[in-house]
């Protein structure tokens, strides 16, 4: 298994990581809150910490729907937050105009499951010498991820990060082909599973998504016991009052247990 390396923290050296935060960023005051609570659990339970959200949702299913305060003023606040946590950070971009800047400010480039093929975008985010995490899109299999990869390589980085988040199984629907995640980790490169993507209902909800977040811990303790690196989990205060993909988030009151589990399991199997 090929490690990557963010300062101290190592994906793929048999500890996980957890990237964590809100789906988009809701001010500073708000999702600095979310940091530093997903912080304390973090650090109760030793495990290592990325800090993440989106400045800008470029995919939300309807035009009327938040999309985030955009790159200058996002760039802004992820950089305060990270001064402020002390952790790294990770955020996804949607055009290759985008790599260079964010990777000036952020420790992860992370493309988007809809995005994870468009090669420019692939090749800017390698260019910038930053680890690059990629999602697998919700209809593409895990074995054609390689064909991702070797783009990447190509393009003169070694730094992947491949993430686990749903098949499309008919309309407004996900599964989890567990199989995924031993396959893409035979590419060499270190895995997370996102747990909250992975309950989503894609445009289940007419012009938003949907989702099934009672079903995350189950899914994660599943993940973690197959074989993963690290997890993904959007989290919130109040995911009633999230202003993106408030039905899969995780409240923050419930992410200790669902932590401490997935750290049973992966104890059990060392």
């Amino acid at each position: 298994m090929n490690t990557v390396k963010i300062g101290n923290i190592e994906f793929g050296g048999g500890r996980l990581v957890l990237m964590a935060g809100p789906c988009v960023l809701e001010g500073y005051e708000r999702s600095l809150m979310i940091g530093r609570r997903t912080k304390e659990i973090a650090e109760r339970l030793n495990i290592p910490y990325i800090f993440k959200a989106s400045f800008d949702k470029a995919n939300r299913s309807s035009i009327k729907s938040y999309r985030g305060p955009g790159l200058v003023d996002g760039l802004k606040i992820l950089s305060d937050i990270k001064r402020e946590l002390n952790v790294p950070i990770v955020t996804d971009i949607h055009e290759s105009c985008q790599a260079e800047p964010v990777a000036e400010v952020v420790d992860i480039l992370q493309i988007p499951a809809f995005l994870c093929r468009q090669t420019d975008l692939l090749v800017a985010a390698a260019k910038t010498g930053k680890v690059v995490n990629v999602k697998k899109a919700q209809f593409l299999s895990a074995r054609d991820m390689i064909n991702v990869v070797e783009k990447l390589r190509a393009s003169g980085t070694e730094k992947i990060l491949l993430t686990e988040r749903g098949t499309s199984f008919g309309y407004n629907n996900l599964v989890v082909d567990m199989r995924g995640l031993p396959i893409m980790r035979g590419f060499n490169c270190p895995v997370i599973f996102d747990g909250t993507h992975s309950v989503q209902l894609p445009g289940g909800a007419g012009t938003s998504s949907g989702g099934q977040r009672e079903f995350v811990e189950y899914l994660v303790r599943a993940a973690v016991a197959v074989g993963v690196d690290g997890l993904f989990l959007e989290v919130h205060d109040n995911p009633a009052e999230g202003l993106s993909d408030g039905a899969n988030m995780i409240p923050l009151d419930k992410l200790e247990k669902i932590l401490s589990s997935a750290l049973k399991i992966q104890g059990a199997l060392i």
